[in-house]
């Protein structure tokens, strides 16, 4: 059955079978998406997890206004930022008076061996960006998604989301400058 929008309905049905070839056909992009937005492989299946129990509970509400890939994507990224929202409420209610520690360095499991240093520093850079340009640049260049697909996912125009992704590299670039001043590029 392979097609996302008849898998989407059958497990609005109940068809367990359906669900489990929609999985196959999203698991690991669920999955990498949750990876890019928590650093934390624990968390990233967690996040995929709910991302599936949600799709489950509501493939009923589905609106065939929009692809199942973007619905799918919408949850994960709610799904992800809902759950930093979370984690940095619980950090800041555990460390009151304490000192402020860091987020471990992360590298994605995908990242060759040779460009791992790189990427944590590109990771690390990335948490911090504003959500809104964190989330277009996550969907955009780590995901590799269209941009209209970005924006459908975000509910945001098409300009919006290139004005987001100006923004994010910019801030990027900024940062990535700062932390590694040598490596600027000689004119």
């Amino acid at each position: 059955m392979s097609d996302p929008t008849q898998l989407i309905r059958a497990i609005a049905d109940g068809d367990r079978n359906a669900f489990q070839e929609l999985y196959t056909l999203f698991s690991e992009k669920v999955y990498n998406t949750a990876l890019s937005y928590t650093q934390n492989e624990q968390d990233a299946e967690e996040v995929a997890q709910d991302v599936f129990t949600s799709i489950f509970k509501n493939a009923k509400h589905f609106k065939e206004n929009a692809t199942v890939s973007t619905w799918v994507y919408r949850i994960t990224v709610n799904t992800s930022l809902n759950l930093l929202k979370k984690r940095k409420r619980r950090f800041a209610f555990i460390s009151f008076g304490d000192s402020v520690k860091e987020k471990p360095d992360f590298v994605h499991p995908g990242i060759l061996m040779e460009h791992q240093e790189s990427a944590k520093a590109l990771f690390k850079v990335i948490d911090g960006l504003a959500l809104q340009q964190k989330t277009a640049f996550i969907l955009s260049f780590i995901e590799d998604l269209p941009r209209q697909e970005v924006a459908d996912i975000m509910g945001l125009s098409l300009k919006a989301v290139e004005s987001l992704l100006q923004r994010s590299k910019r801030n990027l670039r900024e940062k990535l400058e700062k932390l590694y001043p040598d490596r600027r590029k000689k004119k």
